[in-house]
């Protein structure tokens, strides 16, 4: 609220559509319901082989330019001691999207860090769905969001550092 001669009135937030922005911010590419791209990218080659995540029934929805989907349905076997899925699996998860963001591009990145927020819990048959979108990237960095679904309902937000592996060297020739 913005107070000025006496007149109280709401501060609109303005909104930079321009394309230089979009160019920059995924985001103002694709809006949040939005399918994530379905091209095969070098994150489909990393979930491939990505035994971890496949072994729990992840499934790669898409992935492109610096986003991705994944989802997971939550199993019994997932479920603490408080009858709720365990924070464990819900993190895995948008770790897992997180990872396929930022691999869409190559070459192999690696998470640096993440945190995530649990807002609501979950339950054995729910099927959840993570939405993954690059923020920035700079040089090798990148921080990319996260948002964990249930149907329409945010379960979780994980925020995740990236970091890009330097090229390994061949042996010398």
């Amino acid at each position: 609220m913005v107070r000025g001669r006496g007149v109280d009135r709401q501060e609109e937030r303005v909104q930079d559509h321009s394309p230089r922005r979009q160019q920059r911010d995924p985001v103002a590419r694709r809006g949040r319901d939005e399918p994530v791209a379905s091209a095969r990218t070098p994150a489909h080659d990393m979930f491939d082989v990505d035994v971890a995540s496949r072994s729990l029934g992840i499934e790669l929805v898409g992935a492109g330019a610096g986003a991705a989907e994944a989802r997971m349905r939550v199993t019994p076997a997932m479920v603490n001691g408080h009858g709720i899925g365990h924070g464990g699996y819900v993190f895995l998860l948008a770790d897992t999207a997180f990872a396929l963001a930022c691999n869409s591009y190559g070459p192999a990145t690696v998470a640096a860090g993440g945190e995530i927020s649990f807002l609501r819990p979950v339950r054995a048959g729910d099927v959840l769905t993570a939405r993954a979108t690059e923020r920035v990237r700079h040089g090798r960095n990148g921080i990319y969001d996260v948002t964990v679904l249930r149907g329409d309902e945010v379960i979780a937000e994980f925020r995740g550092r990236s970091r890009t592996l330097s090229p390994v060297a061949g042996p010398p020739g």
